[in-house]
């Protein structure tokens, strides 16, 4: 009977990990939302004064369902703030919303690693839905000569793609909250302790997309020992 220990040791602490992130994002969201701005103004007005100081004036806002659901859409060109963060006042909504008008600067001002992770999204796709069945397909033929046990290999490649794209993720993700703290200090749209809950909130978002780095890189490693292991077998 397989006894897969390498989930235990490695995958496991960075699934817990990434649990207590996300746990600590929600946490840090509901604090801080209660923290109101002194100007009152709310986080799509925020955001859309972040663009303009930037000199982006063609993206558009929009609201959209649900709580913590903010994304910037390269596509059309517009930022969809949820329920929670457009029309609130709190710095917990401006931190999130700055950020978001700071991946639409960050495209604007054609910033090199969201370009790279832009330019890497369709094979990151195809690998994601290729590797577990190569590597399903390998360990089922290893030892059975011809070169089929290789392709275990080959999933493994394409399962590094998406851990490359996690990767590539960091610094985009750190630079746009790093864009939208400037932009909403230089802008006096926040200032000392409204500033210093922004930030928290943004550094506790942050921690999630480690947490899916730590995630992938473990699966990685796990997938790999596998699959050494198995083809040490013939």
């Amino acid at each position: 009977m397989f006894f897969d220990y390498y989930y235990i040791l490695w995958v496991l602490p960075a699934v817990i990990f990434a649990i207590w992130a996300s746990a600590r994002v929600s946490t840090t969201f509901q604090k801080y939302s209660a923290q109101l701005s002194h100007l009152g103004l709310s986080g799509s007005q925020a955001a859309r004064k972040v663009l303009d100081a930037s000199g982006v004036y063609q993206t558009k806002i929009e609201k959209t369902g649900g709580s913590l659901t903010d994304h910037y859409d390269p596509r059309t060109n517009i930022i969809r703030l949820s329920d929670s963060v457009c029309d609130r006042t709190s710095t917990a909504a401006i931190g999130v919303a700055a950020h978001e008008a700071g991946h639409a600067v960050q495209y604007a001002q054609g910033y090199l690693p969201i370009k790279i992770r832009n330019a890497i999204i369709p094979v990151t796709n195809i690998g994601s839905r290729l590797a577990i069945p190569l590597i399903l397909i390998g360990l089922l033929f290893a030892g059975e000569g011809g070169g089929l046990g290789n392709l275990a290999y080959l999933g493994v490649l394409c399962f590094g793609l998406s851990t490359l794209f996690q990767l590539i993720t960091l610094p985009v993700e750190f630079d746009a909250s790093r864009r939208a703290l400037r932009a909403l200090e230089s802008t006096h749209i926040l200032t000392g302790e409204e500033l210093y809950g922004a930030r928290k909130v943004l550094t506790a978002a942050a921690l999630t997309y480690v947490a899916a780095l730590a995630v992938s890189l473990t699966q990685l490693f796990r997938l790999l020992a596998i699959v050494n292991r198995r083809n040490g077998r013939r």
